[in-house]
């Protein structure tokens, strides 16, 4: 599948330097050098994946990556933040807005190809295979793996698909803990504990998106995650 990509940077040199390499790559690619700009383009004509720089004038990366997860066109669209290595900061508030990962900068761009790679395996492959076609329902808690729906006291939680596959993966065996090596393997494809603070921000966001459902995620204090469903 040639997949599109959307590359949001005011850095000119290095957006036509990554162009060229994702273009070698087989992927469709389109530019903009702004957030609003790309909100245009994302609108107009949605890719698959957006690659986004934090740090940019006229709409800085966070508003981009918070408009697009308001919006339930572009809520489940892949993204991928470039932080400044040294700012903690910009790179859990880009989780907490909602990209699905992160690469620091200067960045290595053969990494940044193997992210965009697992990236969107993991998430078309999680779309032609859903799971088994069944709806799970714990307390005020459904869900519907087939649809990719959750439900809290009957209303709908919009979750990123990033999300789903999180909560799916904690409440296929309850009671089971995930190690954060486990997740960060199964649903972001790492095996390096460095980026243990992912798992801990999306968890964060999770529980805090389930409101009273969010307390079946039980913290195992420095080993992982376990879904119980009684508290």
């Amino acid at each position: 599948m040639n997949h599109q990509i959307l590359l949001v940077d005011d850095d000119k040199e290095l957006l036509a330097a990554l162009e060229v390499k994702l273009q070698k790559e087989g992927y469709q690619i389109d530019t903009a050098p702004d957030g609003e700009v790309a909100l245009e383009k994302i609108r107009a004509n949605l890719p698959d994946l957006v690659i986004l720089d934090v740090n940019m004038p006229r709409m800085n990366g966070m508003d981009v990556c918070k408009a697009l997860r308001s919006d339930d066109r572009t809520r489940d669209l892949a993204v991928i933040m470039l932080t400044a290595r040294d700012d903690e900061v910009d790179r859990i508030l880009g989780l907490e807005f909602g990209a699905d990962d992160y690469v620091t900068k200067p960045y290595n761009p053969r990494e940044l190809i193997l992210r965009v790679k697992g990236l969107l395996k993991r998430i078309f492959h999680f779309q032609d295979n859903p799971g088994a076609q069944e709806q799970i329902q714990v307390g005020p808690l459904s869900i519907d793996l087939s649809k990719h729906e959750v439900q809290v006291d009957g209303e709908l939680v919009e979750l990123t698909l990033t999300e789903f596959k999180l909560l799916a993966h904690l409440i296929e065996n309850p009671g089971k803990i995930k190690t954060r090596d486990f997740l960060l393997e199964e649903i972001w494809e790492y095996s390096d504990g460095v980026f243990s603070r992912t798992i801990d921000t999306h968890i964060q966001r999770l529980r805090s998106k389930l409101k009273e459902a969010g307390k079946y995620i039980k913290t195992v204090r420095g080993v992982g995650y376990r879904f119980e469903k009684s508290e």
